[in-house]
């Protein structure tokens, strides 16, 4: 028997697919790289804007044909097209599909297999995982067993801070933090298969816990990161997505006093223009924003920064699009991904503003903002040749290993010996605005990279 995972969108969807994989496995299913070739097919969707919700009806509609000639191939739609709402819209417009499963819970696909028959026990892997002393429901998939080098592992799913633009709060439902101790056992069966690296996950990753502990005045994230920090063999932390009212000194301090934690923030600003960001309820304005990136740059040296950016939100006009402009131009920050307004369904700025920022507009402003965080990206990055940078290598790509920095930097080198899973020290011999090329300078003996 064998299955097929389609994965469109967020870290999370791939977190979802990851053990979806591994829970298919378990039922005696492998892997296959084309859904022609399998008897399970399942599509884990995003609709956080249009652009990927047209991919999601484009690749269920071709499964169409599939099914007509193969009755028999099971399809599954799973993630946030789904959501946390009536299936039976989607049972009408997509007859061939035989399942739904909202996000993060794989148990309507599951459950439909072992009612029908089409799984077997799953014995040999079960027991080899038994043996191994690894949790099942933090597994990898086979494939990846000892061989993968970084995971997702959600901290926080759902969440309750409806901006105005945001379709999540409608798909994955309210904020639910997952028990810490859940989260720390998932971190340590990872690293006994050989992850090097977690990234926590969230929404708003910083609000973790507060509805486990509603009284509580210090960051559940802040403890969860130092607990982490004492497993055995994970050697990198990292947490995202952060919201910019909810990121404390505490959490700040955090990051630098602990060193597995990787000094690297996803801090989504979305606008300069404080009107906007009203609009948008994002809870803070340009200056809030400014404020709150001078004190990450204050309190954990050399911390590189990375945002997201809306252009074209409804009402916006030339000058507060120049705010925005202007904003990023001024704190010159690591990343930032640009994506045009796309009105969702259900969200409160599709039901009170006409989307009115003509798409080419949209494209015009988009492009800008694309342009000028390349420059900015290049002349960070360029300040990188002839240093050495430490790279946790996470594979291989035309001929060259590959791994990022501490930073979130992308650097490629070429190297002789299997470098999988290593810190390396590379000298950086070229810098773009989206990547680095250097030379391998170390060896790595007991975990740690060494110059030599």
């Amino acid at each position: 028997m064998k299955y097929h995972i389609w994965t469109i969108g967020c870290q999370m969807n791939e977190a979802d697919s990851r053990r979806l994989a591994a829970a298919m496995e378990q039922l005696g299913y492998a892997p296959v790289s084309r859904a022609e070739e399998a008897d399970v097919v399942v599509l884990n969707t995003c609709v956080v804007r249009q652009q990927a919700e047209d991919k999601v009806y484009g690749r269920l509609s071709s499964l169409r044909p599939l099914k007509a000639r193969r009755p028999e191939v099971i399809i599954g739609l799973m993630g946030c097209l789904v959501g946390h709402r009536d299936a039976a819209p989607l049972r009408e417009r997509f007859p061939w599909v035989d399942v739904f499963a909202p996000p993060s819970d794989p148990g309507p696909l599951l459950d439909y297999l072992a009612e029908r028959g089409l799984a077997d026990s799953g014995r040999a892997l079960a027991a080899e995982n038994a043996a191994r002393r690894i949790p099942s429901p933090f597994l990898l998939p086979r494939s990846e067993q000892d061989r993968a080098v970084s995971a997702y592992v959600p901290a926080v799913l759902g969440c309750s801070h409806a901006c105005t633009y945001c379709i999540i709060p409608y798909r994955r439902g309210p904020e639910r933090s997952r028990p810490m101790e859940e989260i720390l056992a998932e971190a340590r069966a990872l690293a006994a298969q050989g992850v090097k690296e977690i990234t926590l996950l969230g929404q708003i990753v910083d609000r973790y816990g507060y509805d486990l502990y509603p009284h509580r005045r210090t960051s559940p994230l802040a403890e969860l990161l130092e607990r982490l920090h004492e497993i055995e063999g994970l050697e990198r932390i990292r947490f995202l997505t952060s919201h910019p009212s909810w990121m404390t000194d505490e959490l700040l301090e955090a990051v630098a006093r602990l060193p597995k934690v990787c000094e690297h923030l996803e801090l989504p600003v979305q606008a300069g223009d404080d009107e906007i960001l009203a609009r948008m309820r994002r809870g803070y304005t340009a200056d809030d924003y400014r404020r709150l990136v001078a004190r990450a740059r204050a309190l954990i040296p050399g911390v590189s920064i990375a945002t997201d950016v809306i252009v074209g939100f409804p009402g916006e006009t030339e000058a507060q699009f120049l705010r925005t402009y202007d904003l990023l131009a001024e704190l010159r920050l690591d990343k930032a991904h640009i994506a045009r307004y796309s009105p969702r369904p259900q969200t409160l700025a599709a039901r009170r503003y006409p989307d009115d920022v003509p798409p080419e507009e949209k494209e015009r402003r988009r492009k800008a903002l694309d342009e000028l965080q390349a420059r900015i990206a290049g002349e960070i990055n360029a300040r990188l040749v002839g240093q050495s940078v430490e790279v946790l290598v996470e594979g291989r790509k035309k001929g060259r290993w590959w791994g990022r920095t501490r930073t979130d930097k992308l650097v490629f080198f070429e190297d002789p010996r299997d470098r999988t899973g290593q810190r390396v020290m590379v000298h950086v011999t070229w810098a773009g605005p989206w990547s680095l090329i250097g030379e391998s300078r170390s060896t790595e003996k007991g975990g740690h990279a060494e110059s030599g």
